[in-house]
């Protein structure tokens, strides 16, 4: 077979609080690069490279197959939206303007709106969610001009008609490798690389896009695998700092022992971070997962109010947040907790509940976000309809916030200043700060050093 090429784009240019490696790009490329033969594989970053990049690379390596893989839709900041969909189109018509490609998009942000984002962006084919599996058949598909319509996630047009195959099997274990090219830059500018231990999401947060994009069924990744890829970045590439990118790291404890042990045994020197929910976090489970490697966890607890927990969909108690807390204060674990304030059902009553709550947890910095963006298909959404605050056709493209109208927002960041705790609000920018430590060659997030 003569030489096929595919050209992967990470359209992401939202570098805030850091740029973030294109993981999705990589289990693709990864898989690819595995079962297609004769193909050449390779990725373009707009983190790394501008427009006249894009076009000479594309005039160059002629790619027949282009993927773009579109992480956000904006910034999710109330306060100062940036959109990004309109570069996403920009991007896609200079493939067309300059190739014969044939344009297939994805990505998480895509996987949220994929029927929306369909007919404003105007691919050949998308595929939401997933894209591994999916990726391969299509081509395959195309390549041996057999059909493709019974492709799992495909969404395309069959004579006008836009069809989105539905998606009933998720695979199981991908193995990942990461591009040469890309590393340095990440490594430098964000201090840590993303790798997944587990897809999918049981939980029922009410505004959450996890369970859209990756389902509810959780699918824990092979092991041995993972300790392959640490393995590989720490002896091969002086990588020592990864972050478990899991919607919630502590779903599966029984997993997490073994892939904790397993580090453990390798005997490499990785440190490692990962998103966690505060509840059944024993001293014994943080001991071993601390000896594993763990430095950092980022705490979704979304708020300190009861009331507030039980209407956000949460499954834990403030005093869950607050032993959890303890145990890390007392291991020496950094920990940090990510709030909502004024999203639904809150009141100037539980706001302040949260605030007074927050004086209980010591050595923490607490980052909050007024509102809560609303995603289709969330449970939000149907309570934002409910509630008139947008009507049933609304597409949600363009951000709309749920703010609670019982809550002052005009008095929260005051508020918090008086509970004397570290509270870090989106516009604060602490750019400059992050900046010195990583030129000292700081790794990780780094959160830890704006604790007050």
């Amino acid at each position: 077979m003569p030489d096929r090429r595919i050209l992967f784009i990470s359209a992401n240019r939202y570098t805030q609080p850091y740029p973030v490696y294109p993981l999705g790009i990589a289990y693709l490329s990864t898989y690819l690069k595995e079962k297609l033969h004769g193909f050449t594989i390779r990725t373009f970053d707009f983190n790394l490279n501008g427009q006249e990049s894009f076009i000479k690379t594309l005039r160059e390596f002629k790619p027949h197959y282009t993927g773009f893989s579109f992480r956000n839709i904006d910034d999710v900041d109330l306060n100062n939206i940036k959109e990004f969909t309109s570069d996403y189109k920009r991007g896609i018509e200079l493939v067309r303007e300059h190739t014969d490609s044939i344009v297939i998009i994805g990505g998480s942000g895509f996987s949220i709106f994929p029927e929306i984002l369909f007919d404003v962006l105007s691919p050949d084919f998308a595929i939401y969610g997933e894209g591994e599996e999916s990726m391969y058949e299509l081509i395959r598909s195309i390549e041996d001009h057999s059909s493709y319509e019974q492709i799992e996630g495909l969404i395309y047009r069959d004579n006008g008609e836009l069809k989105l195959n539905q998606k009933q099997h998720f695979l199981k274990n991908p193995s990942l490798a990461f591009d040469p090219k890309l590393l340095p830059y990440y490594w430098e500018k964000s201090g840590m690389l993303s790798i997944q231990t587990k897809r999918g999401c049981p939980l029922d947060c009410i505004y959450c896009t996890y369970p859209i994009i990756e389902g509810k069924k959780v699918r824990t990744l092979d092991t041995d695998k993972i300790i392959n890829t640490l393995t590989r970045l720490y002896k091969k590439q002086g990588i020592n700092y990864v972050f478990f990118t899991d919607s919630v790291f502590n779903l599966d404890e029984k997993y997490n022992v073994e892939l904790a042990e397993k580090i453990i045994k390798s005997g490499i020197y990785i440190r490692w971070g990962g998103y966690f929910f505060p509840k059944g976090l024993t001293k014994e489970f943080l001991l071993l997962l601390k000896q594993s490697g763990l430095t950092h966890i980022e705490f979704g607890t979304e708020s300190l109010s009861d009331r507030t927990l039980e209407n956000y969909g949460k499954h834990f108690t403030v005093e869950d947040a607050l032993e959890c807390s303890d145990r890390c204060r007392e291991l020496d674990i950094h920990y940090a907790h990510f709030i909502i304030l004024a999203g639904y059902g809150e009141t100037d009553e539980t706001v302040e509940e949260t605030f007074r709550n927050s004086k209980k947890i010591n050595k923490t910095v607490f980052f909050p976000y007024v509102g809560m963006r609303i995603y289709p298909g969330t449970t939000l959404h149907h309570y934002a309809i409910r509630e008139g605050k947008i009507s049933n056709d609304h597409e949600l493209l363009e951000s709309v916030f749920y703010v609670s109208d019982k809550v002052n927002v005009q008095t929260l960041k005051l508020r918090a200043l008086q509970t004397k705790k570290r509270w870090v609000f989106p516009d604060e920018d602490h750019s400059e700060t992050i900046g010195k430590m990583r030129r000292k060659n700081l790794k990780g997030p780094l959160w830890e050093y704006l604790v007050s």
